[in-house]
């Protein structure tokens, strides 16, 4: 059963089937590389919550699971803010294989902040997995080890992805329409 189509989205951009079918590509290459490792999966919230759920279920290896959340001040939305993490990491990474799972890397700033200063607390391996990746915002260079979908400058929701806290749920990823932005 597929959730309503609200009046805000513009179009469907990936459809259930398509993001199911890539999530289990993704996570056949993640089991490759990770295979006889020790994995955690650290999801940035919240938006991660739905891809880091169905990337773990689709995992053929043990996998730990952590959760952060990121916050960014600024004085305008268009010049980048001060970071700081809003919600640390319940356990320690030292001597882990860890892959931090977002729902989209953008600029990439927030995300460099996060890899220096997970970096410093001594994992083996430091990645980046995520479902969307908008390179034509990017700042500064993240390594992104595995993506699902590599998009244009969109706003999308969906599959974790939100506008003031909405579509979340959605099955799909989805555009909005511009005049709902504002």
């Amino acid at each position: 059963m597929s959730l309503p189509f609200p009046p805000q989205i513009e179009r469907v951009l990936y459809t259930e089937e398509q993001i199911d079918e890539r999530i289990t590509q993704v996570a056949a290459e993640i089991t490759a590389r990770y295979r006889d490792r020790n994995l955690k999966l650290i999801g940035v919230l919240k938006g991660s919550v739905f891809f880091l759920t169905a990337l773990a279920r689709r995992l053929e290896i043990p996998v730990k699971i952590d959760y952060l959340a990121i916050s960014s001040f600024s004085a305008s939305k268009t010049v980048p803010g001060v970071v700081r993490i809003a919600k640390d990491l319940d356990e320690p990474i030292e001597g882990e294989d860890v892959l931090v799972v977002e729902d989209i890397v953008d600029t990439g700033l927030t995300l460099r902040y996060l890899l220096q200063t997970l970096a410093g607390r001594g994992p083996n391996s430091l990645g980046i997995c995520t479902l969307l990746d908008r390179t034509s915002r990017r700042l500064v260079h993240v390594p992104v080890e595995f993506r699902c979908f590599e998009i244009g400058d969109h706003f999308v929701v969906g599959c974790g992805l939100d506008y003031k806290q909405l579509y979340r749920n959605l099955r799909y990823l989805a555009v909005m329409k511009l005049e709902s932005k504002g």
